[in-house]
């Protein structure tokens, strides 16, 4: 996990002329990509407090081999996403942060489970959630979880996060996704 304090944070963020607010997420993707493992950075920004979760912000091997969309498998593009996710059901199923706006993602389809970042740039509305893996474990492989979804592997995290968002009254969520600094 990738630790940062909040004036390195701030510094990035102006330096890439993005909006700081009170309440926020924060995705640091690492330079080791390590396949198929959770070893990216979540953060949570409220106030001057940062709080920090171990997630994915790339597809698990699944499907990077075995293609979702035939343009490939999403991978949300480093950005700052504004207003971008809010209260819903991911799949349906449990609660998370969906997407409500469109997103920018690259589309990996080579077929070998390394994400790659290609040349390959599609917008709109993929069902990029922010989202928990397993229910009850911390999971150690990303799988199945992740099809460009933003995951965190820890469940009692993700409940947490959750929490917070919930106590912020929040009805939309900004979003910004970084690659390690």
């Amino acid at each position: 996990m990738i630790n940062t304090d909040i004036y390195e944070l701030q510094q990035e963020f102006k330096k890439r002329n993005y909006q700081w607010q009170p309440f926020h997420f924060v995705g640091i993707r690492s330079k080791i990509n390590i396949k198929n493992q959770f070893n990216d950075t979540f953060i949570l920004v409220n106030g001057s407090t940062l709080t920090y979760f171990s997630c994915t912000t790339t597809p698990g091997t699944y499907w990077l081999k075995n293609l979702f969309n035939p343009k490939g498998t999403a991978i949300l593009k480093p950005n700052q996403y504004i207003n971008t996710f809010g209260p819903g059901l991911h799949q349906g199923k449990y609660k998370a942060f969906v997407q409500i706006k469109p997103v920018e993602v690259y589309r990996d389809k080579n077929l070998n489970d390394i994400p790659e970042q290609t040349a390959i740039i599609d917008k709109g509305f993929f069902g990029i959630n922010i989202h928990r893996a397993n229910e009850t474990m911390v999971s150690k492989l990303i799988d199945k979880w992740s099809a460009g979804c933003q995951v965190l592997n820890n469940p009692n995290a993700f409940k947490l996060l959750l929490a917070e968002a919930e106590r912020s009254q929040q009805k939309e969520f900004t979003y910004t996704l970084l690659n390690e600094f």
